[in-house]
C-alpha cells in the first residue's frame, strides 16, 4: 500500500539554505497541484547552529502539524552534521538519503550507518563552480528531482527560476539554474 504523504527531512547548518530548499521544494509540488507542508526547526537562530526543514507532499489533505519522525526521504545538505546528528534516525528502510559530499558512496554508507539506498553528490563543487559561493541548496534541489520522481524537474526548474528571478535578479536566477540542472546530472543513484 503507498503512503498518502511523501514526507522529506532537510539537516543542514543555519545561513546554507536547508529552510530555502525545503520551501522551494514544497512550492513547485504545489504548482504541480499536490498539497503541501513546509517549516523548518531550528533553535536559537544563529548561522552555523543545526538547522532541520520538513516538506510533506500529498495529493490528500495534509492534516499532521508536527515534525517528520519518520522521513521517506533525508536530505543532508552539511555533512559535517552526520557527526552530531543522526540523520538516519527514523528513515524508512526503503527510503533514500540524499548527501552533499565528495565522499566515496562506502565511506557515507559507513558514517551513516545505513544500509539502504544513498544517493552522493558533491553540491560544494557544483554551487563553487556555478555559483561562486558555497551556497548549496539549489544543486541539491537538482539531486532530489532526480532522486524524487513525482517531482517534475521542469517545474522545480522553472519555479526556482522565478524565484531567484524575483529576489536576486537574472544573473543569480541563470547561475542557480545552472547549478539545478548540473547536480541533476551528475547525481549518482
Amino acid at each position: 500500500m503507498a503512503k498518502d504523504i511523501f514526507e522529506i527531512r532537510f539537516h543542514g547548518r543555519g545561513g546554507q539554505g536547508a529552510k530555502t530548499a525545503a520551501a522551494l521544494l514544497a512550492e513547485a509540488a504545489l504548482e504541480q497541484g499536490k498539497q503541501v507542508q513546509s517549516f523548518p526547526e531550528y533553535g536559537a537562530e544563529r548561522q552555523g547552529a543545526p538547522v532541520k526543514a520538513f516538506v510533506r507532499i500529498s495529493d490528500k489533505p495534509i492534516t499532521i502539524h508536527s515534525g517528520i519522525t519518520n522521513p521517506d526521504v533525508v536530505v543532508v545538505v552539511d555533512p559535517t552534521i552526520m557527526k552530531s546528528v543522526k540523520v538516519a534516525d527514523g528513515l524508512d528502510p526503503n527510503g533514500i538519503i540524499l548527501v552533499n559530499t565528495n565522499e566515496s558512496m562506502d565511506d557515507v554508507k559507513k558514517k551513516l550507518g545505513f544500509d539502504g539506498k544513498v544517493v552522493i553528490i558533491d553540491a560544494l563543487k557544483i554551487s563553487l563552480e556555478t555559483l561562486g559561493r558555497p551556497v548549496t541548496n539549489t544543486a541539491m534541489l537538482g539531486a532530489m528531482a532526480k532522486t524524487i520522481p513525482s517531482i517534475e524537474f521542469e517545474t522545480l526548474k522553472n519555479y526556482t527560476y522565478s524565484h531567484f528571478l524575483k529576489k536576486l535578479g537574472k544573473d543569480i536566477a541563470d547561475k542557480n539554474i545552472a547549478a539545478l540542472e548540473r547536480a541533476y546530472k551528475e547525481a549518482s543513484l
